[in-house]
């Protein structure tokens, strides 16, 4: 994409939905951007509109229809993009299976910590000559967590502030003896795809949090029906207006807050190599993300 455009169409809060969600109802003056980046395509063209009087961006992380599965999310191309159009806080809306009792379908949980149980996911967006270790001690941001958490108890959800969010690999789901060790480590949620979007949103130095659904209670719960494509997508449905609510609310408060976080500094001690000897073709290619300190 063009600088002019980008510019044309620069935004500043951005909704990754996850499945089930691949669109938002109440979006309008809707136009679809298609967006090349060094890390290739993004999942599908962002929808940037109006929603809730404020200008955000739209991007569904399965792509609409459903054809990506977990592991092939391009999450680099992703985030990527959506740094390119100006984003500085992204919400993501995903689905998640239960480890506790008291955290029921149709719940909604603001994880605060990941446990990452992937493994082959594409984690960074440095190399080539360029080394950043960035802390994602709290990966996720906790201005924006609250915020989150404050829109889903107004919309009327049953919200549960901070847990542990175990993220997979899949495209299955757990063993019932996967599950009962995710329930022993303590976890309180399990998911496939806050990894690497949390990582990476860290590296773009974006803020990021997540709204997660629970559909299911995973395999863990005997009296309960297990997790199956159609149990998901039941729950899902049945969540919409909640998810809509919480969104037209926390647009605003996002808008409005002007709380400081460390997430928009994230790289300014992260970035270890020498800078007379990155390579130049990788300072063009990661110059979005790290210009301002070269």
């Amino acid at each position: 994409m063009a600088q002019d455009a980008r510019e044309s169409t620069r935004v500043d809060l951005a909704v990754i939905g996850g499945s089930g969600l691949y669109g938002m109802d109440g979006l309008s003056d809707v136009k679809m951007i298609g967006v090349d980046t060094p890390f290739g395509a993004p999942s599908d063209e962002i929808a940037l509109g109006t929603f809730a009087g404020r200008r955000i961006a739209f991007l569904a992380r399965h792509g609409r229809g459903h054809t990506i599965m977990p592991t092939e999310v391009n999450s680099r191309a992703n985030i990527y993009a959506l740094k390119s159009l100006g984003v500085e806080r992204i919400l993501s809306i995903s689905a998640c299976g239960s480890l506790k009792a008291e955290y029921a379908p149709g719940h909604i949980v603001i994880p605060d910590q990941i446990y990452d149980n992937t493994k082959r996911r594409s984690y960074t967006f440095f190399g080539e000559g360029l080394v950043a270790h960035v802390s994602v001690a709290d990966p996720f941001c906790p201005v924006l967590n609250r915020l989150a958490a404050r829109a889903v108890d107004e919309s009327g959800g049953t919200v549960h502030r901070g847990g542990t969010f175990v993220i997979i690999e899949g495209p299955r789901f757990s063993t019932k003896a996967e599950s009962g060790a995710f329930r022993h480590l303590g976890f309180d949620i399990i998911g496939m795809t806050a990894v690497s979007e949390a990582q990476l949103a860290r590296e773009a130095e974006i803020c990021y949090s997540t709204i997660a659904h629970i559909t299911d209670y995973d395999v863990w719960n005997e009296e309960a029906e297990t997790a199956t494509v159609e149990t998901v997508l039941a729950q899902l449905a049945a969540n919409t207006s909640l998810i809509n609510g919480s969104l037209e609310r926390v647009v605003p408060f996002v808008a409005a807050s002007r709380e400081e976080c460390a997430c928009h500094s994230a790289l300014a001690d992260a970035l270890i190599t020498d800078k007379t000897r990155v390579p130049p073709e990788t300072l063009d290619k990661l110059r979005l993300l790290v210009g301002k300190y070269f």
